[in-house]
């Protein structure tokens, strides 16, 4: 079950069938492509359990929770949800979409080495447990995270301003209510005036003005999940299997905004990113 007809879902379902095919094991496949429609969702998993299937595999947030509510006994493998935690279920594991703090706190200081305090806006009521996290994590290799709380999009530009004195770099996290394709033309606009790089949260987001971004390799992390289902179609249990997070990482930078910021971003840096913007 797919969520969206997107490329990254895509590259995600091959590099599951690919994986299988890999392990050896000769797999039936039912694909559901929901379109963001809950109701479409709904119908699937009823159709699936109609079927005897012995394994859901689903694609973005629509498609796994709907498989959590709906699935039964049914195991789950599921890739491209913002919080590997949603998936701690009896019957669900998979790949999140996002990086450990750790890892995104590592590439930060690769890529922004003077930046020691990191403010973040984050909404309570969706990554109070994500932020408590990372603030360890920032403190065990020498970081200081600032937060604010941010509950409705409205209150972000004032969020935003309350961090201009107290960092020297935004870390955009997964939550929907702040960052998302509405908010990010505010993001970056305090990003650019206030000299104050974003390390944004895709592709698309470095393109459009953040420093530099962390991605996933689509076709990797359906691997990842493929590894997974054939453990459980070889016999175990899917709650046997902690959920994690993409073993493999891409980044962009966006040379034309640490030019404006006045970074120096090492070559081999640059040589290494997946793609540059300038």
């Amino acid at each position: 079950m797919s969520s969206e007809d997107a490329a990254p879902y895509k590259e995600v379902l091959k590099g599951f069938q690919q994986s299988l095919g890999q392990q050896g094991i000769n797999a039936t496949f039912d694909e559901y492509l929901l379109q963001g429609n809950s109701g479409k969702a709904s119908q699937a998993v009823q159709e699936a359990k109609q079927k005897g299937t012995t394994l859901l595999v689903t694609v973005g947030t629509l498609a796994t929770q709907t498989a959590i509510k709906e699935a039964g006994d049914i195991p789950i493998v599921a890739a491209l949800v913002p919080n590997p935690d949603d998936l701690k279920t009896g019957n669900a594991t998979g790949v999140g979409l996002d990086f450990s703090p750790e890892t995104q706190f590592q590439w930060l200081q690769k890529l922004v080495p003077d930046a020691k305090t990191v403010g973040v806006v984050f909404n309570p009521k969706k990554s109070a447990s994500r932020i408590e996290a990372a603030t360890q994590a920032a403190r065990s290799l020498g970081l200081t995270l600032v937060t604010k709380q941010v509950e409705t999009p409205q209150a972000l530009t004032d969020a935003l301003n309350g961090l201009v004195n107290d960092v020297k770099v935004l870390w955009a996290i997964s939550d929907s209510t702040l960052f998302s394709p509405q908010t990010a033309e505010s993001v970056l606009l305090f990003s650019f005036r206030n000299r104050i790089p974003v390390a944004g949260l895709s592709t698309s987001w470095a393109k459009a003005g953040a420093l530099y971004a962390l991605d996933r390799d689509y076709l990797d992390l359906g691997a990842q999940c493929g590894e997974m289902a054939g453990k459980i179609l070889q016999g175990a249990k899917a709650s046997s299997l902690p959920p994690t997070t993409p073993r493999k990482i891409i980044y962009v930078l966006n040379l034309k905004i640490a030019t404006h910021l006045k970074l120096d971003i090492a070559q081999p840096l640059i040589d290494g990113a997946q793609q540059v913007f300038r």
